[in-house]
């Protein structure tokens, strides 16, 4: 499942933020005034009894850059290191939401959505699989 935001902050702009649903591959923009607090939401459907999401963002034609992981079946999360200011919440069911507080400016760019199943099982029977 890949999700797709691109989120503009401006200096300028009056406008209020609502979280938004999108479907893959289609982006969706999100405008906001700068300072701010900008929610991105990521829904999706279970794959499994642990799922693992992950944020992240990237600007123009570089890679991407990792925010956050979080768990499913925990309330949890492993934030990068990349600014405080970036926060988790996964207290709903099948939802995932990122907060961005004091939005700035620099924070204008494409937000992904990746979700990934934990593997259980037998794992050497996988790795015979992959040679």
């Amino acid at each position: 499942i890949r999700k797709l935001l691109n989120v503009l902050i401006t200096e300028q702009q009056k406008a209020s933020v609502t979280q938004s649903e999108h479907r893959p591959n289609k982006g969706t923009n999100v405008f906001a005034e700068e300072g701010s607090s900008v929610t991105l939401s990521c829904n999706y459907s279970a794959s499994g009894a642990t799922d693992y999401l992950h944020w992240y963002r990237q600007y123009g034609k570089s890679k991407p850059e990792f925010l956050v992981l979080t768990y499913s079946s925990a309330k949890q999360a492993e934030v990068s290191d990349v600014d405080p200011r970036f926060t988790v919440n996964n207290t709903k069911k099948e939802q995932v939401d990122l907060k961005i507080s004091s939005a700035a400016v620099s924070d204008s760019a494409l937000y992904y959505c990746a979700l990934a199943p934990t593997l259980t099982g037998n794992t050497s029977a996988l790795y015979k699989n992959l040679q």
